[in-house]
């Protein structure tokens, strides 16, 4: 049995894919000739060049699998880049679900809990709609389009499945994607913290959680694969405690947030590059992106283990890979 895994770079693909070697399975991975080689360095594995946004050389690498993972995607909280984002979110799954159904493929797409609704702490959201209380900024739109787009490959017959994870730490976060803000943490003292909170979770039990999906997942059905519910201020002082970095000592008021949104936004206008901090950024870690994995853990036997461990081990392997 062969998996093709796209994003096999990034750090949920990345993790995927050393999970299935584990369990002896063969792998092919899709990767533009302009990858990071590093995340692919002594693996075992088939590589087939090309790029989502082209649908020959995703037929062409999809042809003999039996399963697919697509966690390739662009990711910018922010107001630009829609064009960009849909060609890769949107369009590149259209490609990854169209040859998939053509190679007769059962395939998880990796999506986000930034496409569904917002919950709280006290009422977790779960997979179902009304998908309201989100900023409406370029990945939130995209990742909403791509679920669309995979649901629509689904009445056409594709065997098919979502993953929704939350906030992802750990190992093989070679980008680095969002273990930049343990980095950032750990290097300079940030006062205060966003506002909001979100569901925090283990990118390998993320990993684990996708390939149950890949084993038993239900047709056209989401599963969030979350974790712990933790305020950005709670998981900044976790990320100083274990690095030995300054935690913060409060969080962000209104005033602040507006004038940090407004400054993004007036460097986006003058350079034409949008930096992390803008106003849309700045309206998503305000909310609390509380979600329930009940539905994972009743029909996926989706488990999650410590925070702390998974802080600690992040950390261990920045530290061993020169990043800290």
């Amino acid at each position: 049995m062969t998996t093709l895994v796209t994003g096999a770079t990034g750090l949920v693909g990345n993790n995927v894919v050393r999970l299935l070697l584990e369990r002896g399975e063969a792998v092919r991975v899709l990767a533009r000739e302009t990858s990071d080689s590093r995340p692919l360095e002594g693996l075992d594995v088939e590589v087939a060049r090309g790029d989502v946004r082209d649908g020959d050389s995703v037929r062409e690498a999809a042809e003999g699998i039996d399963r697919v993972v697509h966690s390739a995607a662009v990711i910018h909280i922010g107001w630009t880049g829609l064009k960009t984002q849909r060609e890769v979110n949107v369009e590149g799954t259209r490609n990854v679900a169209i040859a998939a159904t053509a190679a007769g493929a059962k395939m998880v797409h990796v999506s986000s809990v930034d496409a569904l609704g917002v919950g709280s702490r006290d009422e977790p959201a779960n997979e179902y709609p009304p998908f309201e209380g989100k900023i409406l900024c370029t990945y939130v739109i995209t990742k909403r389009e791509a679920e669309a787009v995979l649901l629509e490959q689904v009445e056409r017959g594709l065997d098919a499945t979502i993953v929704n994870p939350g906030l992802m730490f750990g190992p093989w976060d070679w980008k680095p994607s969002s273990g930049r803000m343990m980095l950032e943490v750990a290097r300079r003292f940030t006062p205060l913290a966003p506002k909001g909170g979100c569901t925090v979770c283990d990118v390998r039990d993320v990993a684990a959680g996708i390939v149950s999906a890949l084993d038993s997942g239900q047709t056209g059905r989401r599963y969030i694969l979350g974790g712990s519910h933790l305020t950005y201020f709670d998981m900044w002082k976790l990320f100083a405690t274990v690095s030995r970095g300054k935690a913060p000592i409060g969080r962000a008021g209104p005033l602040m947030r507006i004038a940090a949104g407004c400054f993004g936004d007036a460097i986006t206008m003058i350079t034409g590059r949008e930096p992390d901090v803008n106003s849309a950024a700045i309206g998503m870690s305000n909310l609390y992106h509380y979600y329930s994995s009940a539905r994972a853990e009743q029909e996926l036997g989706y488990t999650t283990r410590d925070l702390e461990g998974t802080v600690k081990d992040a950390w261990a392997w920045f530290q061993a890979n020169g990043y800290a």
